[in-house]
């Protein structure tokens, strides 16, 4: 950097320094604590008013003694001033800047009294109890602002204690053990704010991370119904097709106008299947199953025997049942009834080994109902990793459905899936 610009730069930086110090000793925000959050131990800001109360009470008597009778400011004086100090202690835990101001401002006003005041002076203002007071002050207002604005503080602190000092003619050493007393003040409580502000932080990027992480599953979860429910709407369409195809070889003689609508029919029927192919490419890119299971028909619940035998063949002691009248149902409720008792006996084998299984199956008029109960497992469960997202799954296949779904422990200690199809959908999902 050339002289000519490091004097620039200098100028600018003099010319903005008061409006920096006002921006941050006189209209600071108090608590500009970072990420938005409150500092923990704010938390336990009114426990702290007892013992820094009682502190305070001490450094009253004091100053009171010595300022009254040292340094002859009388009774009155001597309390009002030594009072005012105390208070300003007190009030450094709600108003850091405010209470560190008046500090400054009480040592400034003490001392001509102190210069006066002879040999009992003498330490005057770096004397035992105002290096505490002043320490107290700057500790408390680091750990409330920002690293640069606790240096400005303890920048005008020490100018002012050494400008106070000068003037009194019987001043004596101790301003190094000041010194070093006001910075190590500042330093820890800049250090303990900064320690704060990281865990905040920490505890900010873990909350994201778990909400991203939820939100993921969920998209996940989502899409995995939604490959196999554009299987589903993929075979209605092509159903339409060759039943539009085929039509009008079933009627005699069919008009012009009916060939040309079913023709029509037929051609966007066949436009849409090409678009859900193209969907369901794009969908299946990053689908982990393999190519022959990708395309395998969607399962009902006539395939709920095999799926119970397979339970049975892992080890799982599972019985099944159905009441009601079986009748025929949309392919939405069947697949989705078979994938939440898949998930259901899945989550019993990983987290109940050994319990005993029921799944029972109830055909209602207007809704199908699936009840999944495990017995308390006998072992405990090893960590398992699988590839479903268990209770997100069934929640989401039911509300797609306008169903209701009920999970939780029952009294014996085991666990309960109970899931309610509705065989129409209601008003709202039409």
């Amino acid at each position: 950097m050339k002289q000519g610009d490091l004097v620039r730069r200098s100028a600018e930086v003099l010319r903005a320094l008061p409006r920096t110090l006002r921006e941050d000793l006189v209209t600071s925000v108090a608590d500009p604590t970072p990420y938005g959050r409150r500092p923990r131990w704010l938390e336990w800001r009114p426990a702290l008013v007892v013992p820094l109360a009682m502190f305070a009470v001490g450094i009253l008597v004091f100053n009171t003694n010595q300022y009254a009778f040292g340094y002859g400011m009388g009774i009155q004086l001597g309390i009002l001033f030594a009072g005012i100090q105390s208070a300003a202690l007190v009030a450094a835990l709600f108003h850091p800047v405010l209470a560190w101001w008046v500090t400054v401002l009480v040592m400034v006003v003490l001392t001509p009294f102190a210069a006066n005041a002879g040999p009992f002076g003498a330490t005057f203002p770096w004397n035992g109890t105002m290096i505490g007071l002043q320490a107290a002050m700057l500790f408390l207002l680091a750990l409330r602002v920002r690293p640069r604005t606790a240096a400005q503080a303890l920048t005008i602190s020490l100018v002012a204690g050494l400008v106070c000092g000068t003037i009194n003619p019987w001043r004596q050493g101790g301003v190094g053990i000041a010194v070093a007393v006001l910075v190590v003040a500042v330093v820890v409580g800049a250090a303990l704010r900064g320690i704060g502000a990281a865990r905040t932080q920490l505890v900010a990027q873990e909350e994201l991370t778990a909400e991203e992480r939820s939100r993921r599953t969920l998209l996940e979860e989502r899409n995995r119904i939604a490959r196999e429910l554009h299987d589903v709407v993929a075979h209605h369409m092509s159903v339409i097709s060759i039943q539009a195809q085929v039509a009008p070889h079933l009627v005699e003689n069919p008009s012009d106008e009916l060939r040309e609508n079913l023709a029509g029919i037929r051609e966007n029927a066949v436009g849409a299947l090409t678009e859900l192919r193209r969907v369901l490419g794009v969908l299946r890119s990053e689908d982990p199953l393999p190519q022959a299971a990708r395309h395998a028909p969607q399962p009902t619940l006539d395939r709920l025997d095999d799926l119970i035998d397979n339970a049975r063949g892992a080890g799982l002691s599972a019985t099944a049942e159905t009441t009601g009248e079986p009748r025929p149902l949309s392919p939405g409720v069947e697949l989705s009834a078979f994938r939440i008792v898949q998930e259901a006996l899945s989550n019993a084998m990983r987290y109940a080994p050994g319990a005993k299984v029921r799944v029972e199956i109830g055909h209602h008029p207007s809704a199908v109902t699936v009840r999944v109960t495990n017995t308390p497992p006998e072992r405990s469960a090893p960590p398992s990793v699988g590839a479903g997202h268990g209770l997100l799954g069934m929640r989401e296949r039911t509300t797609m459905l306008g169903g209701e779904l009920a999970t939780g422990a029952t009294p014996d200690g085991g666990y309960e899936v109970t899931a309610t199809l509705p065989t129409q959908p209601p008003a709202h999902h039409r």
